[in-house]
């Protein structure tokens, strides 16, 4: 769960959102910290090969698809994605690499 703005925004609908992108192979969401909002959303982002994807088409597709204050504010883009021996993605390692604050 993330709280942007007082707002609580459940990562999977967000997570279903990204990977609905057809440039998109896998995506999740973390918080990070945002001095106006307590949290904003960042995505996580494996693209497909051959496609090209830019940051600012996958939170204008988001836009177009979820609440104002659902949608991520960033993108990171990375080959891929940790995760643990079931095959779960372990957020707590992408939090502790990409959860910093913007600027």
């Amino acid at each position: 769960m993330i709280k942007t703005g007082g707002e609580n925004v459940h990562s999977p609908e967000v997570e279903a959102a990204i990977v609905a992108h057809p440039a998109v192979l896998e995506g999740v969401v973390i918080g990070y910290p945002d001095p106006v909002w307590s949290e904003s959303i960042r995505a996580v982002v494996v693209a497909r090969s051959g496609t090209d994807v830019s940051a600012e088409e996958l939170i204008a597709w988001c836009r177009g698809r979820l609440t104002h204050f659902k949608y991520p504010r960033s993108v990171v883009f990375t080959d891929s994605l940790p995760k643990g021996g079931t095959g779960k993605v372990q957020k707590q390692v992408l939090r502790a690499r990409y959860a910093v604050a913007a600027g």
